[in-house]
């Protein structure tokens, strides 16, 4: 466990966070931790702090992301600067990223390009070629996992989320986890794996950072998870036309279904697409953000607000016009509902304290829909085929229920299940 001889010099103990801190917003929320941006008051420095309630057992899988953060250091990982333990709670104070996440910043951006997807890609590969050096592997590199670290048009990228991250000794893991999509043909096959499943995460990353949607996409896990064992994706036309061939390459060596043939960090970092040589400067800006739009759930309030903004529009030039035409019928007003972060205004700002005898609970920030009519009021259709595609229609998820998954991490064990219908538990589940 590295320093933990000295676990009880580093805790810092408080009978009241609240005197050390200012808590300023809250920043998300999930089933048994809050995240608040917080002003320190003795300094007046500004962090994001992670307040997670203490249950009744001991919290494994949060001692490992405390060991894993005291031992990073790196300018694309977003770090733990202290750390706060009291009767209720435990405080972890983290360096505040304030740039937003990946697919926000394309959204916002206007313009867009291969160049600007491989200096991302650079930077992720950066931060986890630092992760392996130092004999830890992430296991849940995502889109929502990559944020900027400012506002700022060139700000640099930051890898967070360190939950289910996992230091190694001899480099072999067997725990089934992650995030369905983005985990690699090896955790779903159940065999034992090496840091070789983040090589994976990074090729999924890159070909949605393309493309705007993801490689792989069925109408169950089962039908998913097959896919994703065989390394079954296609380069859709007309989606990846105007990709550079250097691109698609990057992506098969990151995408290996063996894991022996992937590329490494290493050798990603040395790919042409990667440093500079090769990446296109063609603005790929519509196609991708169309894309995003209509297939990652989490920007589905972005579409709400324009559909109201050219509404509003529609209704300024009827008016002007209104002397001169005949009276429309009225246009009906939209409400927009930020679907990203339901409920948040109605949060406390401070940690709710916890009473003698309270159960551990919380809402899930991002939950997985559990029933066909949810994932139709989540996701958008997707055509599983390029044969199904249409000439200027572009794949989009879950037109005949058809899945994506890409928010929620996840245990994997146990997705098969038997002729009943019944899942069928395969027996790997515990944590290495």
């Amino acid at each position: 466990m590295g320093r933990q001889e000295a676990d009880f010099v580093w805790k810092k103990d408080t009978d009241n966070i609240q005197e050390v801190f200012h808590f300023m917003e809250e920043l998300g929320s999930g089933a048994f931790s809050e995240v608040y941006m917080v002003k320190e008051k003795k300094t007046g420095k500004m962090f994001a702090m992670k307040c997670v309630k203490k249950k009744q057992k001991r919290d494994l899988n949060l001692e490992n992301e405390i060991t894993v953060l005291r031992r990073i250091q790196h300018d694309n990982v977003v770090g733990m600067e202290d750390f706060y333990e009291s009767r209720t709670h435990y405080y972890l104070v983290m360096q505040l990223v304030s740039g937003g996440e990946l697919f926000d910043r394309i959204l916002d951006r206007g313009v867009y390009s291969e160049k600007d997807a491989s200096r991302v890609i650079q930077q992720v590969l950066q931060a986890v070629s630092y992760l392996h050096q130092n004999g830890i592997v992430h296991r849940d590199l995502k889109p929502e996992n990559i944020l900027y670290y400012s506002q700022e048009e060139n700000s640099k990228i930051m890898i967070s989320d360190f939950g289910l991250s996992k230091m190694v000794d001899n480099g072999i893991m067997s725990t089934a986890c992650g995030t369905p999509g983005y985990v690699a043909p090896e955790v779903l096959a159940q065999k034992p794996y090496s840091k070789a499943v983040d090589c994976w995460s990074i090729g999924v990353i890159t070909y949605i950072l393309l493309c705007g949607y993801p490689p792989f996409y069925e109408d169950s896990e089962t039908r998913l998870f097959s896919k994703i064992m065989k390394a079954q994706y296609e380069f859709d036309s007309p989606f990846w036309d105007d990709i550079s061939e250097s691109a698609k390459d990057f992506i098969r060596n990151m995408m290996q279904k063996n894991p022996s043939m992937r590329y490494s960090t290493e050798q990603a970092l040395r790919h042409p697409w990667i440093i500079g040589k090769t990446a296109r400067s063609q603005d790929i800006y519509y196609s991708v953000s169309v894309q995003i739009q209509k297939n990652f759930a989490k920007s589905k309030w972005k579409q709400a607000i324009n559909a109201a903004v050219a509404i509003n529009h529609m209704k300024k030039l009827q008016m002007a016009h209104s002397e001169l035409v005949m009276k429309q019928a009225s246009i009906p007003d939209i409400k927009v509902i930020d679907l990203s972060s339901p409920g948040k205004n109605r949060k406390r700002l401070d940690p709710k304290p916890a009473e003698a005898g309270d159960s551990v609970a919380g809402t899930s920030h991002m939950s997985l829909p559990v029933s066909q009519a949810e994932l139709k009021s989540h996701y958008q259709p997707l055509k599983a085929t390029h044969s199904q595609c249409g000439a200027h229609h572009a794949p989009t998820i879950a037109e005949q229920g058809k899945h994506v998954y890409h928010s929620e991490p996840a245990n994997l064990n146990g997705y098969v299940k038997n002729r009943n219908g019944k899942p069928t538990q395969t027996g790997v589940c515990s944590v290495m």
